[in-house]
């Protein structure tokens, strides 16, 4: 039998072989990071604190935004601590932990979307029993389940890719630790992991995409039946925000998980790889906030009340 030297650590090369190219691009998410972390914790501050926000809708909107957080502070420091001290290794426990952490918030974010299509089928399609259909014990049922769903998904997923021995070569050529770049140096014989861990992340995925497709389906039917176009602008305003998000999310996520492995990267196949993790947390602020007239009234409420607290504290120091 031929020697095989068994793999204890990965090397991630990120977006370029090039020192000086790594330095830039680590700085240059870390700016991105930053800025998806404000937009989306001021999301977040926004429908805490506001009493008007305090819909179904938007705490779906808020645990959106929480789970973009925690999906791009996954491979994004330390892509940026080992792009500064060029020292790309990373155990195979960190590798299985940047897998896990990648799979159950990728599921999360996905069976968040769903639920937030049901939750705009039922505001749209039968909005007098809104109040019934979507109380808030029926809310914190369609937020804790798929929690408990993404987190076991992501344990089987992370198993079953990790029972399979890797050898020869241990270099990753992108920023995190994903199943096509794993599956490139695996020196299994057996499919059987393969197979069933992509099987499971098909089964789940379809299945997601069928509600959000039915749902859509319902909805752009009993728009189009509403007599005054002020109602079906109204309607179109709040659904296809999120149709926007749940199709670029859905895209990116097929382009680098459906797309057969190879033994070589692109430089296509590194940027979707990074777009993955990052589009949609950038993404999401902008356009459920950019034409959401409530979103900028609480953003208004928020700062006056803010400038409003340091007038008053300064006249008291002067008095």
């Amino acid at each position: 039998m031929p020697n095989i030297t068994a793999v204890t650590e990965f090397i991630l090369m990120g977006l370029s072989d090039i020192p000086e190219l790594q330095t830039l691009s680590g700085v240059s998410f870390l700016l991105i990071y930053v800025v998806i972390l404000m937009s989306n914790l001021l999301i977040i501050t926004l429908i805490t604190l506001d009493q008007k926000l305090q819909s179904p809708m938007y705490f779906f909107l808020k645990n959106l935004s929480l789970v973009d957080v925690f999906l791009v502070s996954v491979p994004i420091p330390n892509f940026f601590i080992s792009s500064l001290t060029h020292n790309n290794s990373i155990s195979t426990v960190g590798c299985a932990c940047q897998l896990f952490f990648m799979a159950s918030f990728g599921a999360e974010e996905l069976f968040l979307l769903t639920a937030m299509s049901f939750d705009r089928y039922v505001s749209v399609c039968i909005p007098l029993h809104y109040d019934i259909v979507m109380s808030s014990i029926n809310c914190m049922l369609l937020m804790g389940v798929p929690w408990v769903i993404a987190i076991f998904f992501a344990a089987i997923y992370t198993t079953l890719i990790f029972s399979m021995p890797f050898c020869g070569s241990n270099v990753i050529p992108e920023i995190f630790c994903d199943v096509p770049s794993l599956l490139r140096i695996s020196c299994s014989d057996s499919l059987v992991a393969i197979y069933t861990s992509i099987g499971i992340a098909l089964c789940l995925g379809v299945s997601c995409i069928f509600c959000v497709v039915i749902s859509y389906f319902y909805i752009f039917s009993t728009v189009l039946k509403m007599p005054t176009a002020k109602g079906q602008t109204k309607a179109f305003v709040t659904c296809v925000p999120h149709l926007i998000v749940f199709t670029v999310f859905i895209a990116t996520a097929c382009f680098v998980y459906l797309k057969p492995p190879s033994n070589t990267t692109s430089v296509t196949d590194r940027l979707f790889s990074v777009l993955y993790p990052v589009l949609s947390p950038a993404l999401n602020p902008v356009i459920y906030t950019l034409r959401n007239t409530e979103v900028h009234s609480a953003l208004k409420r928020l700062l006056q009340n803010f400038y409003s607290r340091d007038l008053l504290h300064l006249t008291c120091q002067v008095i």
